[in-house]
């Protein structure tokens, strides 16, 4: 490459100032330490999918890598949902973990577990409130409406969970790839900064990690399954649940069960328990 080509690529990376990218060295400095959980952390211009990069080397990885992606340009959600935004704009990013001691029946919790950690991370990093919808969007409040502002999609692969989290931080209401989307600057965020951002969510997903795993999984033990009921919008809720073969439950959320479960009780007071499929919050209820 030469000078000029550098200094083009350089001018091209910046030519958005109010998006500078991440600064890689000093996220590592923080968060990559002896004691720490997190054992590397890359940054990437552009990827198809966090996930999908991280689950391909989940083998010859130790846990604790994390990789971010400037841009993605395959980023899924749930039910193979696409999530696109503009470069810079948010936090595109996926944690690997391997929590052997803990029985794989237990696992299906850390969807939920990093829910309540970004929502906790950010709360105190951005100084915006954020609720969890059952089981892994995250909520703000823009003009008093709730918007998804962020997602989290956990795979298994080679025996280790990759946890992708995506966030929308700066988009303006132009650049929302659905009506009813949010970001954290929408929702008066004091701090849109993604560094201090990352690095709370980060810090936070290793807190409540540790404790998850000191307690052998334990949703009860370890205060996840009280902390997630106390952040989670769904609940008290009238709801439509979308089950996997197309069937339809509608009823009023009361609790997330000891598995992680929705327990909808339905207008014959009958209570059915949803371990999967797609939630919408009903108004006027």
């Amino acid at each position: 490459m030469t000078p000029s080509d550098a200094s083009a690529e350089s001018a091209g990376r910046w030519s958005s100032l109010d998006r500078p990218p991440l600064n890689a060295a000093s996220l590592r400095r923080a968060l990559v330490t002896p004691d720490s959980l997190w054992t590397s952390l890359e940054v990437v211009e552009t990827t198809g999918s966090t996930n999908s990069d991280l689950a391909a080397r989940a083998g010859e990885l130790p846990e604790g890598a994390v990789l971010v992606a400037e841009e993605q340009s395959a980023g899924r959600g749930r039910l193979d949902r696409s999530w696109e935004a503009p470069a810079r704009s948010g936090l595109f990013f996926s944690v690997l973990l391997k929590p052997a001691e803990v029985p794989v029946e237990r696992w299906g919790w850390l969807t939920l577990l990093a829910g309540v950690a970004t929502a906790t991370g950010l709360s105190r990093a951005a100084g915006v409130d954020t609720a969890l919808k059952w089981p892994n969007d995250l909520l703000v409040t823009v003009d008093g409406e709730e918007r998804k502002t962020g997602g989290i999609l956990a795979e298994k692969a080679e025996g280790a969970l990759v946890i992708g989290i995506g966030l929308n931080v700066t988009l303006t209401e132009d650049e929302l790839p659905v009506p009813g989307a949010g970001s954290l600057a929408l929702a008066k965020a004091t701090v849109t900064d993604r560094d201090p951002l990352l690095k709370a969510v980060l810090r936070s997903l290793e807190d409540w990690y540790g404790r998850w795993r000191a307690a052998e999984g334990d949703p009860a033990a370890s205060g996840l399954q009280e902390t997630y009921a106390a952040g989670c919008a769904t609940l008290g809720r009238h709801v439509r649940a979308e089950l996997p073969g197309g069937r339809e439950l509608t009823g009023t959320a009361e609790a997330v069960d000891a598995e992680g479960r929705l327990v909808v009780r339905t207008a014959e007071g009958e209570r059915e328990r949803v371990g999967a499929g797609d939630v919408i919050h009903l108004r006027g209820h």
